[in-house]
């Protein structure tokens, strides 16, 4: 058995290894109509994957001049792909750099007045040139005598593939029913086999190939399509397409928003006590006491309490509190809740009389700009003035306060699905997100909503507001059937109480009890295997000539040459098949160039990042 297993895997292997043998052993011949073998020869058959099929879909004819361009490049094609070339062309400007999509064309031997050209096709579905600038093509390079000596002759392969390759992309994004099975190079040619494949059909705008320009219509297109035919349906709804009794759960995750516009008064007031309250806008001034000259009559020394409450709704909304100014004739201190925050004219702390003689025969002032923040927490707060008249005198106190009374949002987040997501019975079937679908039928579409931006509050209180989501709306399909599972307690007993050369087992008896048993237990030898396939390393010296809208890279380089690295798997007999011109790096082994890809790949990356110049060295 296992001699049979080996051969068929080689058999395999002959025929699939590498990208070469799978367009010669499947990928030609079933675009062409041509015999396929199976995999161990044992039958063959002829395939028709293909509408219409030719040779030479497209063949291309390249000349170089003396000067190193392309001088002549002839394109031949059979449109129509009924076997016979149709139309031919000559390029009408010479080749000086080919793109993987164009083409560059400069004075002849040089990189001056260059032109740039992006391969195309007109209505007619013919190869044009048009002309972009450079930015706008892809991987050029130069192969004129300005970058070296005799390249398109010496690189006549890869120019050929280079040139070739942009105008088959030309034509098959233009048309996407076909395709191209094979590319033969011989000599200064080059011959694409192509095939219609895609649709039979006359018309290049197909359904089918809509799904090219718009990949993510194709899951709302399948929903549309399942959802009128009745033979899908019947089957999803069946026992053997839902496997289980289901019960379907739907839910809401909504982003609930209220814009606050509070007035002044709601964030502090004025409930007892004073004798005024002015207002500015988002200001207040609270006054308290007696300010008229002598407005309060006394003895030798009378103690009179002023009282005013304040209620604090929302102190967070409080930008400034202070105690502006107090005055009295004679004596005065003001408390706030009881604690005491100003007196004069002079220290007076206590309760009781003022610390020194009563009649002063004058009013003093005070203004200490005391902040009162700290103080005005949420609740009510009793401003206290309490004044030392003589004979006759006054008492004031001025609390000013300034709120922030803009608008402001209250967002909350309410999750309606935490409970259902949480059950390990209910998955996610469907989910709509601010009415795009992100999921249906237990499949993510791969659709995602933009930010979502709202005007909220109305017009007293206009409020712009931009969040990833405000409503998902989701369905979850949840398994409540008590269909019992199957017992796998004896494997899961075999697996924990066997080793590698013992074999333990338990089986259920009649009676429901349970016998256990062991025994000797061997795995066959499976051989060994080499640690890794055996690769090599080479390298070939190539010229610098890649192109860039600043010029030749190799025109900036102190050497104009570098090398182009490959990897070959090693053969039988351990032997590196290196290519002609290649010198063995590395000779065939277990190599590990992990370390230098990513140096490699670090490179390409910080290349293109931004570089930030500034004044000084850094």
């Amino acid at each position: 058995m296992e001699d049979r297993a080996r051969a068929a895997a080689e058999a395999s292997r002959a025929k699939t290894s590498d990208s070469d043998a799978l367009q010669q052993n499947y990928v030609t011949p079933g675009l062409a109509g041509q015999q396929i073998s199976t995999v161990d020869n044992s039958r063959t058959f002829a395939p028709n994957i293909a509408c219409q099929k030719t040779a030479t879909m497209l063949e291309v004819l390249v000349q170089p001049a003396s000067s190193g361009d392309l001088g002549k490049v002839t394109i031949a094609r059979d449109t129509d792909l009924d076997g016979a070339v149709d139309s031919t062309a000559n390029l009408s400007v010479p080749v000086s750099g080919v793109c993987a999509n164009g083409v560059v064309s400069c004075e002849p031997g040089t990189w001056n007045n260059c032109s740039f050209f992006r391969w195309d096709v007109d209505a007619a579905k013919a190869l044009k040139l048009t002309s972009v600038d450079m930015p706008r093509l892809a991987g050029c390079y130069c192969l004129n005598n300005s970058c070296g000596t005799n390249l398109a002759w010496g690189n006549m392969a890869s120019v050929l593939r280079d040139l070739g390759g942009g105008m088959i992309g030309a034509l098959t994004t233009a048309d996407p029913r076909y395709g191209v099975a094979e590319a033969v190079i011989d000599g200064p040619s080059i011959r694409y086999v192509g095939a219609q494949s895609t649709a039979c059909s006359t018309n290049p705008d197909l359904p089918q190939t809509a799904y090219r320009a718009n990949p993510a219509a194709i899951a709302s297109d399948a929903y549309s399509a399942s959802t009128s035919n009745s033979v899908f349906q019947a089957l999803k709804g069946s026992a053997t397409g839902t496997g289980s009794a289901l019960q379907y759960r739907h839910c809401s995750i909504e982003r609930r928003v209220t814009v606050l516009k509070p007035g002044a008064e709601d964030i502090i007031s004025r409930t007892s006590g004073g004798y005024s309250t002015l207002q500015n806008g988002s200001s207040f001034d609270f006054l308290m006491g007696s300010p008229a000259d002598n407005s309060l009559a006394g003895g030798s020394c009378t103690l009179i309490d002023f009282r005013m409450t304040l209620h604090v709704t929302d102190p967070d909304r409080i930008v400034d509190a202070r105690l502006a100014e107090f005055f009295a004739d004679d004596w005065a201190q003001v408390r706030i809740d009881g604690q005491l925050i100003g007196s004069g004219p002079s220290a007076w702390t206590t309760l009781g009389l003022p610390p020194g003689k009563c009649e002063f025969k004058k009013t003093f002032y005070s203004y200490p700009d005391l902040d009162l923040r700290p103080y005005l927490t949420a609740g009510d707060h009793e401003i206290w003035l309490r004044v030392a008249v003589a004979s006759g005198g006054e008492g004031f106190a001025q609390v000013h306060v300034d709120v922030d009374n803009s608008c402001k949002t209250l967002e909350q987040v309410v999750d309606g699905c935490g409970a259902i997501a949480s059950d390990l019975q209910c998955k996610l079937d469907s989910e709509l997100v601010d009415g795009v679908q992100t999921w249906i039928n237990g499949v993510a579409t791969g659709l995602r909503p933009l930010p979502q931006t709202r005007i909220l509050g109305g017009p007293s209180c206009p409020t712009q507001l931009t969040r990833d989501f405000f409503l998902k709306d989701r369905t979850y399909r949840c398994a409540v059937d008590d269909i019992s599972q199957p017992d796998t307690s004896r494997g899961a007993y075999i697996i924990d109480h066997s080793t590698e050369t013992m074999l333990a087992d338990r089986t259920l008896q009649s009676d429901g009890s349970y016998a256990t048993s062991t025994r000797a237990f061997t795995l066959p030898d499976r051989g060994s295997v080499p640690a890794c396939e055996p690769v090599c390393k080479t390298r070939a010296p190539k010229a610098n000539s890649e192109a860039a809208p600043d010029g030749v890279v190799g025109a900036k380089q102190n050497v104009p040459t570098g090398y182009d690295t490959f990897f070959h798997a090693c053969t039988a007999d351990n032997q590196c098949p290196a290519g002609p011109g290649e010198e063995v790096v590395s000779a065939c082994g277990c190599l590990d160039d992990f370390p230098e890809a990513v140096v490699m790949m670090q490179t390409v990356r910080l290349a293109g990042a931004d570089m930030v110049c500034t004044g000084s060295v850094q």
